[in-house]
């Protein structure tokens, strides 16, 4: 597959009823691949409604030929701070700027929000996923103070002010 012709036919949409089910299913698969589902992952995939819409987030999609192959959601923690979480592509798409894509939306969102600060919590085993984070300009956070996940043993934040 040609990765131009494949991040050219691919759009960033927002939360709709009809992605739903893809925002679990895209998340199920990467945290089955690698880790367990935990009741913080139950929660946010069960209700992305009340969890991230409702509270001033956003669920971002990327979507191709009308499938959502990717999503990323920025859960507004603390007023003008962020958690980019649950980011997540299709295994099918990975490595043709899908996440770069999303990550990108999410940081001009947190922009248009006129946030101080988007966080994450993540795993040093995802290799990919660091690479992608540091190359988007987040460092590595020694303040852990995150225990929501087992498997988070990482934390990065990217100050926008």
């Amino acid at each position: 597959m040609d990765k131009d012709a494949i991040a050219s036919s691919v759009t960033i949409d927002v939360f709709k009823e009809e992605y739903k089910s893809d925002f679990e299913t895209l998340n199920l698969q990467w945290i089955k691949k690698y880790f367990k589902v935990e009741a913080e992952d139950s929660k946010i995939l069960k209700t992305p409604e009340s969890y991230v819409i409702d509270g001033g987030g956003q669920i971002f999609f990327a979507v191709k030929d009308g499938k959502a192959i990717g999503t990323a959601a920025m859960i507004l923690t603390k007023e003008r701070i962020f958690e980019l979480s649950k980011m997540a592509v299709d295994s099918s798409y990975q490595g043709f700027g899908i996440g770069r894509m999303l990550i990108n939306e999410c940081i001009q969102f947190a922009k248009k929000e006129n946030a101080l600060e988007i966080f994450l919590i993540t795993n040093n085993r995802l290799l990919p996923a660091l690479e992608l984070y540091n190359s988007s300009g987040f460092e590595l956070d020694e303040d852990y103070d995150d225990n929501r996940y087992e498997r988070g043993n990482t934390k990065m934040k990217l100050l926008l002010r």
